[in-house]
């Protein structure tokens, strides 16, 4: 990858890929974004960005509904859920030269592997974004605290390695006014951000919390801390060792940032799948195979698989009684699917 800027393709311009991705268009990368519902209204009006690093407007972004439409780039950024996945191979085909990298921004353990299966895992990385951001309407991406990337190579020869790739992705973000940091060990960095992570998502679905609730009332800050402690330990049994002042770090840090609704919380109030698999399973088994097993975890994690069934179940028929009041809705809901599966 030479000095001159790479070109980027965007799976999913919502709160990760719209903010990383207008920065990097703004400061003149070419940028092609893949937009799911609101991709009509991105291609008339832009991309808003409200951000601590200076808000903005683009009025005219490369936005695009199918990736069949896109050009092959330098690095595809994943980032959309881990619970749209399945249509990676399809997304990832036309957009994937010889050299082309993946960039997989996305929260959990080996979530790398999807993108790894279809192009091979020499040409993969990851990154774990500390951020607070969602997504305000349409167009429009509210980011309200942090925002550093860590990121680095997936594939095992290649640990322990600074990349040209990596430099030069470094370059371009850095560039574009984005806190980014190239890692040479990817797991340490993904254990860390699980540590936040576990018990925030977990804990934020099953006691309808947002972070401020959760850091506030005794008994939920003690499980915090409790969850994150046991992460720390999956990731030592794990071969990563992570120096115990970081859960103090973590816990004065949530405090004293903005009152936070987690993504996967969001997520189940809007009964969309949650990333339970990601976020809690993978790590859970994870360190079930080192010998460890982290009760705390597992138990999160039946409670979230539990309560994950039941709100796909109740979006399902909410879905069907909406139809059965008005039939002309049936190709509304289609479409909205289709749009789902290719962002």
């Amino acid at each position: 990858m030479a000095d001159e800027k790479l070109t980027y393709a965007i799976l999913g311009t919502g709160a990760v890929g719209g903010l990383y991705g207008s920065f990097l268009a703004r400061s003149g990368c070419r940028v092609h974004f893949l937009a799911r519902s609101d991709y009509a209204h991105i291609r008339q009006h832009g991309l808003q960005v409200e951000s601590p690093w200076g808000d903005f407007h683009l009025p005219q972004v490369h936005c695009y509904s199918s990736t069949m439409d896109m050009p092959e780039v330098d690095v595809v950024i994943v980032a959309w859920k881990t619970t749209d996945n399945a249509h990676l191979a399809e997304a990832l085909e036309p957009l994937c030269g010889a050299e082309t990298a993946v960039l997989v921004l996305q929260n959990g353990w080996d979530v790398e592997r999807d993108a790894a299966e279809c192009v091979g895992s020499e040409r993969v990385l990851g990154g774990c974004c500390f951020l607070c951001c969602h997504k305000a309407g349409p167009g429009h991406i509210r980011h309200l605290d942090y925002g550093r990337i860590v990121f680095g190579e997936y594939a095992d020869q290649a640990r322990g390695k600074l990349t040209p790739r990596m430099r030069a992705i470094a370059r371009d973000f850095s560039d574009a006014g984005i806190d980014i940091e190239p890692s040479v060990d990817l797991r340490d960095a993904r254990w860390r951000k699980l540590m936040w992570n576990i018990p925030y998502n977990g804990l934020s679905v099953v006691l309808n919390a947002d972070t401020q609730q959760l850091m506030h009332d005794p008994a939920s800050a003690l499980l915090v801390a409790s969850l994150m402690l046991e992460v720390r330990q999956a990731a030592e049994h794990h071969g990563c060792r992570i120096e115990e002042e970081y859960v103090d770090k973590l816990l004065e840090d949530t405090r004293r940032m903005v009152p936070y609704d987690s993504s996967m919380r969001l997520d189940y109030r809007h009964r969309r799948p949650i990333e339970v698999e990601a976020i809690v399973g993978n790590p859970l088994r994870a360190a079930q195979h080192t010998g460890y097993h982290p009760r705390q975890m597992e138990m999160l994690y039946h409670q979230l698989c539990f309560l994950d069934r039941h709100n796909r179940k109740a979006a399902a028929v909410a879905d069907l009684e909406t139809v059965a009041q008005d039939p002309d809705q049936s190709h509304h809901h289609q479409q909205k699917d289709g749009q789902q599966q290719v962002s």
